[in-house]
Order: C-alpha cells, then structure tokens, then sequence
C-alpha cells in the first residue's frame, strides 16, 4: 500500500502546473513562451538551455606601472556550444580592501559602455577577440591597483572572476613631522597622498617584508589595520621568539586610534635630482632654487621609487617638500650610513642650510 501510495502521489505531482525543474547538471531558464498556451504568458514553461557560462581571467597578477595603459584579459564559453548567438551583459568592478560593496568600473550592452567614477573617460571594453570582454585602463593612477571582477550575465545566469592588477614601485614608512603615532587613518591617507603616494595595502606591505622591509613603528594599512613588518625578531619589537613576520595591531577605529602610516608609490612621470647649488639652502631657499631650474622640489614618495626602481644615489642630504632632510645611498660606501642600500633620513630640522632634491617632469 505505501508504494502504491507513493507511485499515486508522484503521478499527481507530474500533472500538476507548478513542478519545478530537475536539476541534473544542466541549466534551465523560464521564458515567456507565446507558443506554450496561446495567451502569451508561458504558463512558467521551462525551456532547456543546456549550456554554463564560464567567465576566465588570469590566474597570476597583471604588473604595470603608474600612467601606463592597462589591459586586464577576460572571456567568456559556454561548456556545450550554443546553436545561436546569446546576448550579455558585463560589469567591470574593484574589489575594496575593506570588503565593503565594489567600486563600479564599468558597464557594457552591446555596443553600448559606461564609466564612472575616477575611470570614467580611462576605462574602455576590448572585444577584438572572440567572447573576449576585456577591460582597458589607459593612464593608471596609483589607486588603480588591487582586485577586479569581471562579470558576465546572461539572462538569469551570472558568473564572474577576478584579476589583479599590480603596479611596480615601493612601500615606505611615513612619521609626519610633528611626531611618532600622530596619524588617524584619514590623516594617514591624506599625508600619503601630500607625498605623491597612496597608503599601501596589506599584499603591498606582505611583499615588500619579503623583500627585505624591516620596520619597528606600527601604521596603517589600506584596509584599516595597524601592522609593521619584522625581518629581524628583537625585544622592543614584539620580542625575540616571534617569528619573522607582520606584526597586527588588527582593525583600528580610523577617528580615534593615531599611528605611523605606510604608503607606496610607483614611477612618477617625471626624474628626481640632486641640484647643484653654489650654496647651501634653507628650506624656502631650496624650494625656490627647483623653481628656478624648471622644477619642483621633490616629495618623499618620488624619492623613494627613484632610488628604488632607479637606483638613485647621493650620498649628500637635501631638502624635500616635507621639510624632511634625506639622501637615497643605491650602493653602500663607507661615510654614506649603514652598508645596506636605503633612504637615510636626518629629520625635520627646524633650521639650517642643506642641498635640495628636484622633481621635474619628463615631455
């Protein structure tokens, strides 16, 4: 009796108008069928599709610099192959460090796009190739790099993956002149910014301590933590039996909490230089002298990626536009600092005469 119940009750369900669709591996849409019934609504017919939309974009990192131009490769298949073309959509966006919603990059129908934002006139689809919907980027800014997500959609179906983008140039600690620990995070942002940088992200900062980047003073990272990376474990920095590694302070209110920052930059479209000067300069004197020379003085973050990805080196210190007086040592010499290459940095004198560091740009 309870079979014949069970064969009874799956028989009842087959006639019924509302039976949902088997999924066994394939993919079904509901259209509006006119054919179906004569009254032009479908009566929720299933038409079977028999094809998946897969979206692929590279697996490894896409490296570029600031103001190049930038294609990040997408495209689209189907697993079974479609008798007739299928209209799509897509949508272009970045992923924020925070996990907050996406930033839109753009939308495309057809023929038919839309920027917005900071890509809005930059940001362009490439479809040369077949199902390709590629993003162009012309002119990157520092603030372009990160994660971005292609999306295709097709009717009901939506699928997406992500690319990233990565732009060659340095991360470096920033303490601002009036002290250790003063920053919040908009503060930190902004002085980033004021030194032609932005604030590095936690992959920035991860990869350049594999590089070498050893810091003891905490700052903020895109994302809101607080971290400072450790190459050589020792007491005051966190103590000697933690491994080598970023040290977090984790997330930190971005009003109240006040630390260093750290910020990255990549090539400038312009040459740093040591100006040579009959005299030594005060600070006003030395800004002047660069505006003299068709220049301006130079700012920390156009320091840093000239001796970084340059290999600037003066082992004689000057003024930049912070107030700060530092020299860029690419080779180690005797009477030029520590025998390791870096930026060696003498403070923020409140007076005195040194030489200048001019950024003037390129044609």
């Amino acid at each position: 009796m309870l079979l014949l119940s069970l064969v009874v009750m799956l028989l009842q369900l087959g006639r019924g108008s509302c039976t949902l669709p088997f999924y066994n591996g394939f993919y079904y849409d509901h259209v509006m069928n006119d054919k179906a019934n004569g009254n032009g609504n479908g009566n929720g017919n299933v038409q079977f599709n028999g094809a998946k939309l897969v979206v692929e974009t590279p697996d490894t990192p896409i490296f570029t610099s600031r103001g190049a131009n930038v294609t990040l490769p997408c495209h689209y298949r189907y697993e079974s192959k479609l008798e007739t073309p299928r209209k799509i959509r897509v949508k272009w966006s970045k992923l924020r460090d925070d996990n907050t919603k996406d930033y839109d990059v753009l939308v495309a129908a057809g023929m038919k796009h839309r920027s917005f934002g900071d890509f809005k006139g930059r940001a362009y689809l490439q479809q040369e190739g077949k199902q390709e919907v590629s993003l162009v980027v012309v002119d990157l800014r520092l603030q372009d790099y990160g994660k971005y997500r292609c999306e295709v959609i097709d009717g009901l179906e939506d699928e997406s993956s992500i690319v990233e983008l990565e732009l060659r140039g340095i991360v470096f600690p920033y303490q601002p002149p009036h002290g250790r620990y003063k920053l919040n995070f908009h503060e930190a942002k902004k002085v980033c910014e004021e030194q032609d940088a932005v604030i590095a992200s936690f992959e920035q900062l991860f990869k350049s301590w594999e590089e070498g980047l050893d810091w003891c003073n905490a700052g903020w990272l895109q994302d809101g933590t607080v971290q400072y990376p450790i190459t050589l474990p020792r007491e005051p920095c966190g103590g000697r039996t933690l491994a080598p590694g970023l040290r977090s302070y984790g997330v930190r209110h971005k009003n109240l909490h006040h630390f260093d920052v750290f910020c990255f930059s990549s090539a400038p479209k312009g040459k740093v230089y040591y100006l040579t000067h009959p005299a030594k300069l005060t600070l006003e004197e030395a800004k002047q002298a660069c505006q003299d020379d068709g220049a301006e003085i130079a700012k920390v973050g156009q320091l840093y990626v000239a001796w970084k990805l340059f290999n600037l080196d003066r082992c004689e210190s000057g003024w930049l536009a912070d107030g700060s007086i530092r020299y860029p040592i690419a080779f180690p010499r005797p009477n030029c600092g520590p025998l390791e290459p870096g930026i060696r940095s003498l403070g923020f004198p409140k007076k005195g005469k040194f030489g200048v560091f001019c950024y003037k740009l390129t044609p």
